[in-house]
């Protein structure tokens, strides 16, 4: 197999978390009386954590004390209902089971929170994914490569034969900090020509693609 150990992003690679990350946005911009945005402009906030997500979604020049208290409103509302319409993408399940039977190891980091994504790592990936890194206190978020390495150090393997898996420039980012090889996704948050005017060179239009890379000698 060309690769042994595979990291994956979370939102928009794995799980179409999309319809949650609006719904608990516009529901933390209603509570402060707000304007809220529909899902595309929720799309185009999404990629860099969940507070830069908050500081592009509420008005123009709001202050630091309203963004705080609509952060802490969409944390507080995320967490407990950040599992409600989420779902692996079609082929997502099959795809990392192929992998996982074959024995490359996973792991998956994300700039969510990782309360959130312990939620979800519970649901759908605790039985063929080792380890699941999200934003914690103390760790810088993607695209630093701190949560790479600890996922790393986890499955005890280093990055020599390892791939990174995600649908951003973030992602692209991010495995070229951590010294990667990166696989970018075209059925996530952003889309093809995106992510090749952000440095893309391997893209993948299906999780089975994903899988035959991997595995491919």
């Amino acid at each position: 197999m060309k690769y042994s150990t595979v990291i994956w992003d979370l939102d928009g690679t794995l799980l179409d978390t999309l319809p949650d990350l609006a719904s608990a946005t516009n529901y933390a911009l209603r509570h402060h009386h707000l304007p809220e945005h529909d899902i595309d402009d929720v799309r185009r906030f999404v990629g860099n954590g969940i507070r830069r997500l908050i500081e592009r979604a509420v008005p123009a020049g709001a202050s630091e004390s309203l963004t705080d208290d609509v952060f802490n409103t969409f944390k507080q509302y995320y967490v407990s209902h950040c599992q409600e319409l989420t779902r692996p993408y079609a082929g997502i399940t099959e795809a990392m089971q192929t992998l996982h039977r074959a024995g490359v190891k996973m792991a998956i980091v994300s700039n969510k929170l990782q309360p959130a994504v312990d939620e979800l790592y519970k649901i759908w990936f605790r039985d063929i994914v080792a380890i699941a890194v999200g934003e914690r206190p103390g760790v810088s978020r993607k695209p630093a490569r701190d949560m790479i390495d600890i996922a790393s150090t986890a499955l005890g393997h280093d990055l020599s034969d390892a791939v990174y898996v995600g649908d951003s420039d973030v992602d692209i980012a991010t495995a070229r900090n951590a010294g990667m090889p990166c696989i970018s996704v075209t059925w996530g948050f952003r889309n093809r020509e995106f992510l090749i005017d952000h440095g893309a060179t391997t893209l993948a239009d299906t999780p089975q693609e994903v899988a035959d890379i991997i595995l491919s000698d």
